[in-house]
């Protein structure tokens, strides 16, 4: 059985892996929210907040300065930026379909493993020592404040 070792990050993406450690996690607290049958409208109410609060500013920075390391017509880029749009589509869907949110849940795993594991890994090889130096100067990342008026996951 093959494990996947952790890629080394350089540290002008680690902020952006961070973000995706806890969108993860967002994950995570939708599906055990479903789990233990949390009313889907709750479990929305937190995930919408997230989706405004961490996932837009999150998509802005990449698509802004990290996507175009590559080039805006790049596959995988082209994939990333498809993939920020379908999730956001996803959150103009009726707010209290459990459907919906695990489609939310579903997608956005995918997603954040796709960037990690494939897209993430190109950028790295591929920037210069100036485009991550500006990364770092433009995002350093913020401390996760989380949103814990509902904590239904507990």
């Amino acid at each position: 059985m093959s494990t996947l070792k952790p890629q080394k990050r350089v540290p002008a993406l680690q902020p952006l892996s961070r973000e995706h450690h806890q969108a993860l996690l967002l994950c995570w607290k939708i599906k055990t929210g479903l789990a233990k049958g949390i009313p889907a409208e709750r479990v929305y109410a937190y995930a919408a907040w997230f989706h405004t609060a961490h996932l837009l500013p999150h998509f802005e920075v990449e698509e802004k300065y990290l996507f175009p390391v590559l080039g805006m017509e790049n596959k995988l880029v082209q994939q990333a930026i498809e993939e920020h749009r379908a999730l956001a589509q996803l959150f103009c869907e009726p707010k209290g379909s459990i459907a919906i949110l695990a489609q939310v849940q579903e997608h956005l795993e995918k997603h954040i493993r796709f960037e990690e594991r494939v897209l993430f890994n190109e950028i790295q090889a591929a920037a210069t020592q100036a485009q991550l130096a500006q990364l770092q100067e433009i995002h350093q990342g913020t401390p996760f404040v989380d949103n814990t008026t509902d904590a239904f996951w507990v």
